[in-house]
């Protein structure tokens, strides 16, 4: 019995005499067989039946099949990968449409269900780039579209790894925990999980990092904001991605009636968004003017030497009188060395006397033959009293790492930043008579750790100095100053972000905004200001928290490839493409 059809006429034919038992018997399991093997395959005595391979054993990973299977087609889950770029950008400054953030993060986990290593990669890479091309699009008018694009890809690989891993999530925790807390409640998490330790990575590697357009930075003002100052930065970001995650597990079916689901959602959505600011009460509070000189600071702006200087001081004139405890002026305030230049120092000592008030301000220096980009605190008639060095000075822009290697490659474009600045190592607490302020100058205020130690030194307002001069008119310093926003409501401290052309604002502690100056106009801002002590949830347990959700992730998902690997489901499920 060879064909199909000889098979189905034994098996018509029946077995109603004894002799033609075996005969039925035989055909029935035979076709049987034929029918789970494909046409032409050989049949052996010690044959098993015929099972395809699973997605993981294509891939290299061994006998787990997955029960997770794509939403969409590969080319449909590529145009969502390009749409998330935009709707992801959208929750940030200039536009603040929040949720918007939320549906992008929703159309690359969407893309990346039931796909398999590979492929999540190139879909993560697409979604970065889509992404990332969009959000620092600023970065092209400081030296070129090279740059951009050079950032944009070494981003989106960071970003296409962590798609990568949370495709393989996507396939191997349903099988490794079947249950519905498996699917709602685990695999959320560790998506949530991989995005965040993606976010963390991109933040601290290569050459300090760039920890720019985190998910938790778009909700500066929504209703999500305020859980950053439990949880910090990380933790919010964790809790938005495995929301979405939650929210699309409840939306596919996850074995609940459609309106349990309704509500389950419904239910995190409302706790989430009444989840209370941390009740940081303040001490005091102090009167502070700080000064957006409007002075030309771009990198490549003409100008003569002391210009800078005089903008600044022609701005801060207008507030003599004015009772304050201290002015802060931005980065690069002066263009002029106040520890070198007796003509810095004149003019500086003369108006801090006039003011009768300490004041803190940004200036190149040059010490032992090193330049710093550095914050100065000036005491009327003592000059300066104590400084602080940028941590986190931007690479390839405030200098160059590896400069030689670089320079064989883009000799034009090195050769443009003449100038490196080091990296500071000094802490950034400078104490005044009425305050200790903690001072951060520019991109700094990306850098988690960089404000954990301010806080941990006793920083009772944050001074954010920047110089957005050579980004324009472009979302960039509203970018950041949303980066300030949360940084307000993580720390329990009032910031005080202060640019030499915008955008400034002084922001309390619950994240209002107290004072904003226009862009690229002169002008003072002078606010009582909260004064805080002790230390949020954010900043006492933000660091170990990062880490346990990126290192706990990644464990998961190893252990349950371990689990999906070996489990008997792996042998009787077949995977549909």
């Amino acid at each position: 019995m060879n064909s199909r059809a000889d098979l189905f006429k034994v098996i018509r034919a029946g077995s109603s005499k004894p002799e033609d038992q075996g005969d039925f018997f035989l055909a029935t399991l035979e076709l049987r067989s034929s029918l789970v093997r494909p046409a032409g395959s050989p049949v052996g005595r010690d044959e098993r039946p015929y099972r395809e391979p699973s997605a993981l054993e294509r891939e290299g990973f061994g006998g787990a099949s997955s029960v997770g299977h794509p939403i969409l087609p590969f080319w449909t889950a590529a145009v969502f990968a390009v749409v998330s770029g935009p709707l992801v950008d959208a929750g940030f400054p200039d536009q603040d449409l929040w949720p918007l953030t939320l549906v992008g993060v929703a159309c690359v986990l969407v893309a990346l269900r039931g796909r398999g290593f590979g492929a999540g990669t190139i879909l993560g890479f697409v979604a970065g780039m889509s992404f990332f091309l969009t959000h620092i699009v600023w970065s092209a008018l400081y030296l070129g579209p090279l740059p951009w694009l050079a950032l944009s890809v070494l981003q989106s690989a960071i970003y296409s790894v962590a798609a990568g891993a949370i495709a393989l999530a996507y396939r191997i925790i349903p099988e490794a925990w079947p249950s519905r807390v498996g699917r709602i409640l685990v695999l959320p998490s560790v998506v949530g999980g991989l995005w965040v330790a993606r976010e963390d990575v991109a933040g601290s590697w290569p050459y300090g990092g760039f920890a720019w357009g985190r998910i938790a930075y778009s909700q500066s003002t929504g209703p999500f904001a305020e859980i950053v100052s439990w949880v910090g930065v990380s933790g919010l970001s964790f809790l938005l991605v495995a929301l979405v995650a939650m929210l699309l597990q409840l939306a596919v079916g996850a074995g609940t009636r459609r309106q349990l689901r309704l509500v389950a959602a419904g239910a995190v959505i409302t706790a989430l968004a009444l989840v209370p600011l941390w009740p940081a009460v303040a001490e005091r509070s102090v009167r502070i003017a700080a000064v957006q000189g409007n002075g030309a600071a771009g990198y490549f702006s003409e100008r003569q030497p002391g210009d800078l200087l005089r903008a600044q001081v022609d701005a801060t004139l207008p507030i003599r009188g004015e009772n304050v405890d201290l002015v802060v002026w931005p980065e690069n305030a002066t263009d002029l060395d106040p520890l070198a230049s007796p003509e810095a120092q004149a003019t500086i000592d003369r108006l801090s006397l006039e003011l009768d008030a300490p004041l803190i301000l940004g200036a190149i220096t040059q010490r032992a033959g090193l330049l710093f980009n550095s914050t100065l605190l000036w005491a009327p008639g003592s000059g300066v009293q104590d400084l602080y060095d940028k941590k986190h000075p931007v690479p390839f822009g405030e200098y160059v790492p590896n400069r030689d290697f670089w320079q064989k490659l883009a000799p034009d474009l090195i050769g443009l930043i003449q100038r490196d600045y080091e990296i500071g190592t000094r802490d950034g607490i400078l104490s005044t008579p009425a305050l200790t302020a903690g001072s951060v100058i520019c991109f700094d205020i990306t850098d988690d750790r960089v404000i954990r130690s301010l806080v941990d030194d006793g920083a009772e307002v944050i001074l954010a100095q920047s110089n957005n001069a050579d980004f324009g008119r472009t979302d960039e310093s509203v970018q950041q100053l949303a980066i300030a926003r949360m940084r307000a409501l993580e720390t329990g401290r009032s910031v005080v972000n202060i640019s030499t052309v915008g955008t400034s604002a002084i922001i309390a502690p619950d994240g209002r905004t107290l004072a904003q100056l226009p862009t690229f106009t002169a002008g003072t801002m002078i606010e009582d200001v909260s004064v805080m002590r002790g230390r949020t949830p954010a900043m006492a347990i933000g660091g170990q928290l990062a880490l346990i959700i990126a290192v706990g992730s990644a464990a998961v998902l190893g252990v349950s490839w371990l689990v999906a690997r070996t489990s008997p489901r792996s042998t009787r499920t077949p995977h549909r493409k």
